[in-house]
């Protein structure tokens, strides 16, 4: 009778937590599910992504939104030769292969902005 009894609870604990775990990876799958941002890559293009974007006056390009807004979603940051001491912003080259062609999209990280400053093919 004791094996039933911790058997039964044992049941009972397992699936609440498969409900949670269901809830929980739903939410985690879902358009705007959570996200986990670990990684120094991951954090600085999420926030990133969740400021205005605003193009410098010597940026004289054709300001494509959805170009810039797939580097913020799929780029890769250059550490090394970003300048991330800089005050008040900070300066990251963010690569990008799109098309067969590697593309560097030179960028400040403002408290309330993204600023483009260039686009160039490497």
């Amino acid at each position: 009778m004791a094996f039933l009894r911790r058997l039964g609870w044992y049941l009972v604990g397992l699936s609440i937590g498969i409900v949670f775990l269901v809830f929980f990876l739903k939410k985690k799958s879902g358009e705007n599910g959570i996200e986990f941002c670990y990684f120094p890559n991951c954090r600085v293009l999420k926030d990133m992504r969740s400021k205005p974007i605003v193009f410098s006056e010597e940026f004289n390009q054709e300001k494509d939104t959805l170009l810039i807004k797939s580097f913020l979603n799929d780029g890769d940051i250059d550490f090394g030769n970003s300048n991330t001491k800089s005050e008040p912003c900070k300066t990251y080259l963010i690569n990008h292969a799109i098309k067969n062609k590697e593309l560097v999209l030179n960028a400040q990280n403002c408290t309330d902005k993204i600023v483009i400053l260039s686009l160039k093919e490497n």
